[in-house]
Parts: C-alpha cells; structure tokens; sequence
C-alpha cells in the first residue's frame, strides 16, 4: 500500500510514501537513499537549503548502477526563499549537484522572497538579526517564473510547500498553472484541517512532512495513537504514517537508521474510528507546530488548526 501512487492534478502519480532528507547528517545520507530505494521507495524528498544533495546524488547513483531505472524514482526539489526571482539558477544547481535531468516535482519552499544579493547566499540578514527580506518581489511573481520551468524539461510538475490558505488565495488568481502539491507540516498534533479542506476543493494534493512531530515529540506515546496501533498490531510510527496514506495524502517521514528505514515503508489501512481517535489528540491537547521559522511575516498560519 506504501507504494500505492497518488494522482496529481497533471495526470502523473506521486508515491504515497517517501523519504524525507531534511537535518540528515553528511555521511549518512548518501547510504539512506541507497538503502531506502533498495527497499522499495519510490520518492525521495530533497532541497537545495538542505546542503546535502550532492550526497543525495551519489545515493541515487548507487541505486541506478544497481539495476533501479530513474523514471521509476520520483524527486522532488524546492526552490530556497533568496532564489525567488532566479528559479531556473536554483534549480539548475539542484540538478546539478543530485546528478539528475529533471526532477518530478519543483516546489517553492516558503512564499518569502530574501534577498538575493544579502549578506549571505542562504539567510541574509539585516543588522538587528531579522531576516532580509526582498519585499520589492511576490511569491506571486516567483510562481510565474516557475511556470516556464514545466516548458524546459527540467520539471515535471511544479507546486508550493508552507503554504497557508491565505497564500493560496492570493497565488491561485494569478496562476495560469495549478500547483500540483502542497507540502506543509501535518501530524495529529497539527491536523490543518481548513487547508487541507482547501486543497481537496482546488484538487492540490497535500504532502505531509514531520508526521512524527519533532525530535523528542511526545506524539508517539499519545494514548491515541498507541490505541491503535495497539488494535492493528504495529508500532505507533506505523500509525502516524498510515495516518496520512488513509486520508490520500503523501507523506515523508526521515531517517538515516536502515531498520527504521524499512519500517517507515509499511502501511495499514485506517478506518474512520481510527482516524477520529488520531483527531481526538489535538482537540484535548492542544495544536503544535514545531516548524515556523522567523521570517518576520505573517505566514498566514491561523491560530486554530
């Protein structure tokens, strides 16, 4: 079922379960892909801000010399926030260091253009610490210039990440081309039901990352969740991905372990008391987002998720 593909609104499928690169450690990534791939992965999740795609590279080489055919293997990218107005530069760095042709999916990482000629290639700042942000460009124009990256080649799909409902409304209007994803923070901690709703409504397909919370989240021993996976005889990661598969999103959990590797690739099907049970957890305990950075923007995030 993990490997089960997910429709997107271009006609192509994305893999139900992917592996996430983000905080991977150098050194370990590399080995992570191979082995995730030889596994049975279908999708490999990267970035240009993560720092670590040359090693992504090398992992993918390995599994293509192994007999693994590229287009079998889904990639997903993300243009960084002081690249907004040089989309192709970005990705043609992306490329570049995943040793690739194309990726299968390009999305823009945060709608917060920064400045691009700061104080450093990747968080400029200004003199009080904040962010430098480049308020003379819009996340609308950035989408734009995606938009001429389907024509190249060199992207199959395009889509957003972070993305609240706010944003959507403000990009959708000017959009000749519908983001096929959008990739954001969900977990039972966070369920984000109103985006969720909207991306259903507008046929984007929502990628979930973080689905086991934070380093030290407490979500695994959640009574939640533990109930069932207690019921389904599995462990309670198997749950918090499974949790996301049943409600027909894409998920990206991460780990460099390679048992935990295989472990994250197996799925069950929930039924609707189960996902009422995940869905309890944050109506008694409280919402939790563990990723927001301090763009110093309203990012459009509603209190209430």
């Amino acid at each position: 079922m993990a490997t089960t593909g997910l429709p997107l609104n271009t006609g192509a499928t994305i893999p139900a379960v992917g592996l996430g690169t983000w905080q991977s450690a150098p050194g370990e990534v590399k080995a992570a892909v191979a082995h995730a791939l030889k596994s049975g992965y279908k999708h490999i999740d990267c970035a240009y801000v993560y720092g670590n795609e040359a090693e992504v590279g090398e992992g993918l080489a390995k599994a293509f010399k192994s007999g693994i055919k590229r287009e079998d293997i889904f990639i997903t990218t993300k243009l960084w926030c002081t690249f907004h107005s040089r989309p192709e530069e970005c990705l043609n760095e992306s490329l570049k260091a995943l040793g690739l042709d194309y990726v299968d999916l390009y999305l823009m990482h945060w709608p917060v253009p920064m400045n691009p000629k700061g104080n450093d290639p990747k968080f400029p700042k200004l003199p009080d610490g904040s962010r430098d942000l480049d308020r003379s460009w819009s996340h609308t124009q950035t989408w734009k210039e995606m938009e001429k990256l389907v024509k190249t080649g060199k992207v199959k799909a395009i889509g957003v990440a972070n993305y609240s409902k706010k944003f959507l409304e403000e990009l959708l209007p000017e959009a000749n081309i519908v983001p096929a994803v959008n990739q954001i923070e969900n977990h039972p901690y966070l369920p984000q039901q109103e985006i969720l709703d909207f991306c259903k409504a507008k046929d984007i397909l929502v990628t979930a990352y973080s689905p086991f919370g934070s380093t030290g989240s407490p979500i695994f021993q959640e009574e939640g969740v533990q109930e069932v996976a207690k019921k389904h005889g599995v462990q309670a990661g198997t749950i918090l991905i499974s949790y996301h598969v049943s409600l027909g999103h894409s998920v990206l959990p991460k780990s460099v372990t390679p048992s935990r590797i295989e472990q994250n690739l197996k799925v069950v099907k929930l039924d609707s008391s189960d996902l009422d049970s995940l869905a309890n957890i944050s109506k008694t305990k409280g919402f939790t987002r563990y990723v927001y950075p301090a763009f110093g923007v309203n990012l459009g995030f509603p209190d209430k998720q």
